[in-house]
């Protein structure tokens, strides 16, 4: 039997709403692990669903680290200002803009590749898959949960949202080096 308390369990580690949480947890007979992974994979899909809508709202998020040796600044979009100002898209912006000082990505997408830049990079990093993971930014593991990459972050925060989710563009900067690391265009995401 599922309890207000369960409930309220589930809501608190998903975001989901009351009737998708109580749903989650009887169809997988009180399972709070289970009903997170389906409200999970619930989420992807409802991400999939919003993929065309405008984002052109948001916030530039910067983070900055080691002292002031290294700098990242992100540009993430949303459908409305009333979402970008919640704590859980700010969170989503800064953990981003975290990514890219700690790993420093090339480009939001692996679209934004060209086949050339994709045979160097595939050379340079000993396979093509390995090499897509180090220079973009979606395709990233996520560096406070390897369980998932910078793609599934922001799906799962679409389908708490309710809202499309871009990250369009980012910067990086480290003290000594000649220029700054930039991505700019549209990356076609969530």
């Amino acid at each position: 039997m599922v309890t207000t308390a369960m409930v309220k369990e589930l809501r608190e580690k998903t975001g989901a709403g009351i009737m998708d949480a109580k749903r989650a947890l009887e169809q997988n007979s009180g399972d709070m692990t289970k009903a997170s992974e389906f409200l999970r994979q619930q989420g992807l899909a409802k991400a999939g669903r919003k993929s065309d809508r405008v984002a052109e709202q948001g916030l530039v998020e910067p983070y900055i680290h080691g002292g002031g040796r290294i700098g990242a600044i992100v540009e993430v979009n949303c459908e409305t200002d009333f979402v970008a100002r919640t704590p859980d898209f700010r969170s989503l912006a800064h953990d981003i803009a975290m990514q890219v000082a700690a790993t420093s990505p090339k480009v939001v997408s692996a679209d934004q590749l060209s086949a050339d830049e994709l045979d160097v990079l595939t050379t340079e990093y000993g396979d093509r898959d390995a090499a897509i993971t180090a220079v973009s930014l979606l395709d990233q593991v996520f560096i406070k949960d390897a369980k998932r990459t910078i793609d599934e972050l922001v799906k799962e925060h679409v389908a708490t949202l309710g809202e499309r989710i871009v990250v369009r563009r980012f910067a990086r900067f480290e003290l000594g080096t000649d220029s700054a690391s930039d991505s700019n265009g549209t990356a076609p995401t969530t």
